[in-house]
């Protein structure tokens, strides 16, 4: 007899063991759409073309972005102007050793 009382246990503590992942795996679930319908609304939020604070805020960070690049790029062409100068001086750096070098070799 004692074989017929232990399946019913087993059954029974399988069932509520079942149970309880599933009201846990129901509070998760809860949580994810909870998370999910936030930031559903964050994106509209950012991607509405009204002139909430987050419209005003994305525009001066569109300005922002392009005065950086404006300055990047004046920035380059004076790196690139520096960088030729350097090397035209480092050719008659080693222009003047060369002719130097061979005015100091015997004849």
């Amino acid at each position: 007899m004692s074989d017929s009382v232990r399946p019913d246990s087993a059954e029974s503590r399988a069932f509520h063991e079942l149970a309880t992942l599933v009201r846990h795996l129901g509070d998760e679930l809860a949580g994810f759409r909870r998370r999910a319908l936030t930031a559903e609304a964050r994106l509209r939020e950012l991607e509405g073309g009204d002139t909430t604070p987050a419209a005003d805020q994305r525009q001066a960070l569109q300005d922002r972005c392009t005065v950086l690049e404006q300055e990047n790029a004046a920035l380059s062409a004076r790196l690139q102007s520096a960088t030729d100068r350097t090397r035209q001086m480092l050719d008659r750096v080693h222009f003047i050793r060369q002719q130097s070098q061979a005015g100091a070799e015997p004849r």
